[in-house]
């Protein structure tokens, strides 16, 4: 512990991991000052006044120039924080050396816990969920953590001999990782995202394939064969390579003739795995292969597969009602992760689009707008919305508020119709964060079946 023990460290960004980082930080002697350019007031003054008493210095509404000196040991950042960030080119100037939440806590996990990394562009917390779900329910010790909701430092004195660490792994926090090196690493795919954040596409990949820089031949990397850049991007990685594939057999977990495989072993039918779409036919391939890694039988594989019912936000299966399937997809704040919710229905969707303008180009969907018979635009862009369903030939209303969309989507709805909920616009025209928006979703869902009774 002698590496965060007796520093003075600064940091920056509250949110979920900074207080985390700072409980933890408090109880080893160190001068913590949290810096968070936000207002207290939006703070959980709860989290804040414990912080306090624990010995934390806070300073809120502004990142004062005269705060950061060679006198600190460490910046510890957040992940959402961008490293042009005027405290990060300070601090690399001095010498300090900027980490995270994350990073930090790998340096300090014991030599006997076995740590899982998982990250993509699409798909990870689907297959976290599942790879933790999976171990689970086969009675071995295992946790969830990382870009899931769950910093690594919040269980970090909780860790015992020969506990299994599932962690989801963001971009966002490889980018301040240095020494991060998990036993088992898996890549679900890769494709272009955050450029807002990383600035070019090529430093997006290069970020995201350090997952693998520090592994060795005794570790395990298992990749979706079928994505071209994740195989391009890894060929000279050291560890012990795996695959799997949803379009033909493999040395791994493949699916072929509606049935999931691991190597020549039958494990189960498609049509009782539950989540729709083939995207999650390769997030459940991916679990299967991590959970086999740890000595997980297809028992627990198979009965997990048989009652997940999806990961909140992400084409979450909400209800049916008046013969209505309804479905939050809030997560898709992008074009491709809503052309991905798409692929997995073949008619009668009612889409809701939009949110946050920030020149989203609403025909990368074109290829996979056939099964939509109505959209619905809202938020700051549902203009441009309406501007592209009427170029596509696709009936087009459009309002501000979900709440106006649902109620009219209600009136004009029919037997068989799914409504999907899969903007491909970030949330923050309107919403402190997209779960707000598909919390929104839900709750006008729910009564609309109070209604139904």
């Amino acid at each position: 512990m002698i590496m965060f023990e007796n520093k003075k460290i600064l940091v920056l960004g509250m949110a979920r991991s900074g207080y985390e980082v700072c409980k933890y930080l408090s109880k080893y002697n160190n001068t913590i000052i949290l810096n968070d350019g936000g207002s207290r007031d939006k703070q959980d003054e709860n989290k804040v006044l414990e912080l306090e008493k624990l010995g934390v210095t806070l300073i809120f509404d502004s990142h004062p120039d005269d705060l950061l000196d060679d006198s600190f040991d460490y910046v510890i950042k957040n992940p959402g924080i961008r490293n042009d960030h005027k405290y990060v080119i300070k601090a690399k100037e001095l010498g300090i050396e900027v980490i995270n939440e994350a990073e930090m806590a790998y340096r300090l996990l014991p030599d006997d816990v076995t740590l899982i990394g998982i990250t993509g562009t699409n798909g990870k917390t689907t297959t976290t969920t599942l790879t933790y779900e999976m171990i689970k329910k086969s009675g071995k010790k295992v946790h969830l953590a990382g870009n899931i909701g769950y910093p690594l430092c919040s269980f970090l004195e909780k860790l015992e001999s020969g506990d299994i660490i599932v962690m989801e792994v963001s971009c966002q926090q490889l980018a301040n990782m240095d020494k991060f090196n998990p036993h088992i690493a898996l890549m679900t795919n890769l494709s272009e995202a955050h450029i807002d954040f990383f600035g070019n596409y090529d430093e997006y990949k290069k970020v995201k394939l350090k997952l693998f820089a520090n592994q060795t031949e005794d570790d395990v990397s298992i990749l979706n064969i079928e994505n071209d850049e994740v195989m391009k991007g890894t060929v000279d990685i050291k560890s012990n390579v795996k695959y799997f594939s949803s379009k033909r057999e493999v040395n791994g977990a493949y699916f072929i003739d509606n049935k999931l495989y691991y190597y020549d072993e039958f494990i189960m039918n498609r049509d009782e795995f539950l989540l729709k779409g083939n995207h999650n036919v390769e997030n459940a391939l991916g679990a299967m292969m991590v959970a086999k890694e740890v000595g997980v039988d297809n028992e627990s594989i198979v009965s997990v597969l048989k009652t997940f019912t999806g990961v909140r936000h992400r084409l979450e299966f909400i209800d049916k009602v008046n013969g209505v399937d309804y479905y939050n997809d809030t997560e898709a704040t992008n074009t491709k992760c809503t052309t991905i919710a798409l692929s997995s229905f073949d008619k009668n969707v009612i889409l809701i689009l939009g949110g946050l303008e920030r020149g989203q180009e609403f025909h990368d969907l074109d290829n996979f707008i056939s099964p939509v018979k109505e959209i619905v635009g809202i938020g700051e862009c549902r203009d441009r919305v309406k501007e592209y369903g009427d170029s596509v030939g696709i009936k087009t209303n459009v309002f501000q508020k979900l709440s106006e969309a649902m109620n009219y989507i209600n009136s004009v709805v029919m037997d068989g119709d799914t409504v999907l909920l899969s903007p491909a616009s970030a949330s923050w025209d309107q919403y402190k964060q997209c779960e707000d928006r598909g919390d929104e979703f839900r709750d006008i869902v729910r009564s609309f079946k109070d209604s139904e009774k």
